[in-house]
Order: C-alpha cells, then structure tokens, then sequence
C-alpha cells in the first residue's frame, strides 16, 4: 500500500525538502496551504505536479477537518507556523494564534478524524532560549526569549499532552537552526549569503545586521527533514533534539560568507540598532545524541560546506537576476 504524507507549511523551507523526501519514498504527498492571493510555490515548483495542494487554516479547525478527510494521511508533518523570530515581537498575537493555538487545533482534527495517522510537530530550539544547561537536549528546561519562542513551547506541550491525554503516535522534533539556499531573505544566514553576492557583483556595499556574537548550531534543512520521518517510523512517539552538537556565531558565518568569494567582512558589515532584538539567545548547542543512538539519523553537511552552498546559490541566483532585470 502507498503511504500517505500530509504536509502543513509545504511551501516553506523545510516543507519543499520533506515533500522531496517523501516523494523518493514512494508516499503520496499532500500539501496544505491557506486560501491567498499570494502563494508563493516557488520553493515546489519542481515538484509541484506530483503534490496534491490541499487548501486549509491553522485559524479554522473545520477547514483541518475537511483536509484530513480528504488527504487521508497515514502521517501528518505539522510544519506551518509564523516562523520569524523578529516579526513576533511586532505580531505576538498572530504568531500566538498560529504557532501555538494552531497546533492544538490540528491535533484535534487529528484525533477527530482518524485518531491513528502519526503526527509530527515542529519544536525549535527558540524554546530554550535563555539556556540553563550546556549543551540543550530533551531534559534542558525552557527559557524562551520571544513571543516565538513561547508560542512553540505551548505547541511543543500540548503535543505531549494528546500524546498521553488520548494514546496519539505524536512526535516533536527539536530542531535547531537550519539553513539552505531556500531560506528566506528575511532570515540572518540567507541575508548575509545574498549581500555578499550582490556586493560581490557590485550591486551593493554594505550589509547592516545587529549583534554578531550570538551563537548559533547551524546545520543542513535537507538532512534535518530525514530526521522527521524517522521518528514517524519507530514504534513508540517521542521527542528529540536535532542538531549539529557544535556553534558558532554570526560573526563566523559573516568570515565564512565574506571569505568564500574573496572579501573581508570587515569591509562591508555594518551593526545596526535597528536589528537588535529586545531579548536576544545568546547561545545555542544541541545535544542529538538520542536522535543518533534511537533513530539512526547523522548530519551530512558540515558548517563550512553549508555556507559555501548558500553562498553559491546566491551568487547564481544574482547573476541571473542581473541578465533577466525585471522590467
């Protein structure tokens, strides 16, 4: 029998990743997206006629009622969120209704529906926030620093919560940050990797951010995405951290960025008040050594070779928006 794999947030990052996953393992791949005018399915595109787009609202459990019955999914990758750290400070009510609220009213179609399709939740190492422990792994206390943050550790527990309020196979994964050249623009590592390719080019001379010191365990979103249906896989739901087991700090991926095609960083980064958060995490190490032991699962890419690949998307990506201006 074919699987079936629905998927929440498939135009984001990490979706467009898992649907290509899912896609080489044979499973039938639904998508879920809101109602817009303005969908953006540029990260699918390729892909996109071998998804079945399904339209729904983390607002509206009915819409998820009606996506479930109609996808049919064996498994359920919740990815969807308002995922910006930086604009829940100016949107902490939607971000809560989204990230937070959102999840709630998923499981709930889940167990309305068809109480055994296998859910995952998108956990984030946000949680922690202000750490209490070094390395973080599933015992470290939270701490958020933002309304992201807090609205992913009331996901994160109410996920534990119907897992044991109502026997759900439902899984968090703990990710910490990852990155690829499908990041978005707004994010700090694609904001720097698309700077330097435009400096490079001669189209700019600056690149303005804020603190450079906070460290971050940066790894690949396209291994991270095997590490969410591996733990669809195992018998028992559990939580568990992915990470790379190692830091480093946006200076160092500015060095790394800047360095790779010839620049010195120093030249051309600029720290702007502008961009410092009200309450920044200052250091973020993850501790997978339970995902590596139980699920089997390892990162491929290391740091160095994330940030070369980032670098050189950009640096296609504007030279052919160079010989195709927009008109």
């Amino acid at each position: 029998m074919t699987r079936r794999a629905l998927i929440t947030g498939i135009t984001g990052q990490d979706g467009s990743y898992l649907a290509e996953l899912l896609l080489e393992k044979g499973y039938e791949v639904s998508g879920m997206v809101r109602r817009s005018s303005t969908l953006n399915f540029e990260r699918i595109a390729h892909i996109q006629d071998d998804i079945n787009i399904v339209q729904g609202d983390l607002a509206d459990e009915n819409s998820l009622n009606d996506v479930l019955r109609k996808a049919k999914p064996d498994e359920l990758y919740n990815l969807a969120a308002q995922s910006f750290v930086q604009t829940s400070w100016q949107q902490p009510e939607l971000t809560g209704q989204t990230t937070a609220i959102g999840v709630t009213r998923v499981l709930n179609a889940v167990r309305t529906v068809n109480p055994d399709i296998r859910f995952y939740q998108a956990s984030s190492s946000e949680m922690f926030g202000k750490v209490q422990t070094v390395p973080q792994n599933e015992q470290t206390p939270f701490w958020p620093r933002s309304p992201y943050g807090v609205a992913k550790v009331y996901g994160h527990w109410i996920t534990v919560n119907y897992r044991e309020s109502y026997d759900m196979h439902a899984s968090s994964g703990i990710l910490f940050n990852h990155e690829s050249p499908r990041r978005g623009l707004e994010f700090v590592t694609r904001k720097i990797t698309h700077h330097v390719a435009q400096i490079k080019h001669g189209l700019k001379t600056e690149l303005r951010l804020g603190d450079l010191h906070p460290e971050r365990d940066w790894g690949f979103a396209g291994d991270y995405v095997e590490a969410m249906w591996l733990m669809l896989q195992q018998d028992k739901p559990d939580d568990y951290v992915i990470s790379t087991n190692e830091t480093h700090s946006v200076q160092e991926f500015c060095e790394l960025a800047f360095g790779h095609v010839g620049l010195n960083w120093q030249d051309h980064v600029v720290q702007d008040e502008r961009f410092m958060r009200p309450a920044e995490v200052d250091l973020l190490i993850g501790d997978s050594t339970k995902a590596e032991k139980t699920l089997g699962w390892e990162r491929k890419v290391s740091f160095p070779q994330l940030v070369q690949m980032m670098v050189e998307s950009d640096m296609e990506l504007v030279e052919w928006e160079m010989k195709h201006p927009a008109r």
